[in-house]
């Protein structure tokens, strides 16, 4: 919602919501395409290196629990959780 990814040569330009966009600078061995505005595809020929790589641009911005926002996988499924329940405090 809001975020925008692109890949002008071999970084990864994040706009993410902070004040300041976040660069990701790519591995040599991986190959990152962006699909649309907010679509990150990552992709290589070691499968291992390709999850850290992925997990490493989540880290920039893990979802959130409460509101659901943040970077996550295609796959991914959030359980929001239902944050203040509005309680009045009794008074004394």
């Amino acid at each position: 919602m809001g975020y925008r990814a692109q890949n002008p040569g071999e970084k990864l330009v994040l706009q993410i919501g902070y004040s300041h966009t976040v660069e990701f600078p790519i591995p040599s061995n991986i190959t990152i395409n962006v699909e649309g505005v907010n679509r990150i595809r990552v992709s290589g020929i070691d499968k291992e290196v390709v999850g850290e790589v992925a997990a490493k641009i989540r880290a920039i911005r893990p979802p959130d629990s409460y509101k659901g926002k943040g970077i996550k996988y295609a796959d991914e499924k959030l359980h929001l959780k239902p944050g203040k329940t509005g309680k009045v405090s009794a008074k004394k």
